[in-house]
């Protein structure tokens, strides 16, 4: 199954072992197409990246032609900000996409307690309990 990754750029360096872990098991996973320029930064650094590929790399339009071609997402929503299973707005927004396009969603971990819980339970997300190996 072709499955694009979606996740918080803190989580790079995850985003690498499970895509690379996904492509051992049979799957053909796919990250941010700037996700190596991440790997090794401070969580401040990775900050000031952001904007300067979400601005100047359309990285949101790169990203949704990964989910256009892909079976599904997986959306690695780890905590942050002391949110347990947090998706943070850009992978709202991917959720969002692979919604529209009918493609089937997994989350890693559980539905966070946030402003659009109810939204992220009507798109029916497949929860994985932080286990790969069921997909």
């Amino acid at each position: 199954m072709k499955i694009t990754l979606c996740y918080s750029m803190q989580f790079a360096e995850y985003a690498q072992e499970t895509k690379e872990w996904l492509d051992a098991h049979g799957h053909e996973a796919f990250v941010s197409a700037s996700n190596e320029a991440y790997v090794g930064l401070s969580d401040t650094e990775k900050e000031v990246l952001k904007l300067e590929h979400k601005y100047g790399h359309d990285a949101i339009r790169k990203h949704y032609e990964l989910i256009k071609d892909s079976d599904a997402i997986l959306v690695l929503n780890h905590e942050k900000h002391s949110v347990p299973g947090y998706i943070g707005g850009n992978a709202f927004l991917e959720l969002g996409f692979a919604h529209v396009l009918n493609k089937k969603i997994y989350l890693l971990n559980q539905i966070p307690e946030m402003g659009y819980t109810t939204e992220i339970i009507a798109m029916e997300p497949t929860i994985l309990g932080g286990d790969l190996e069921s997909i």
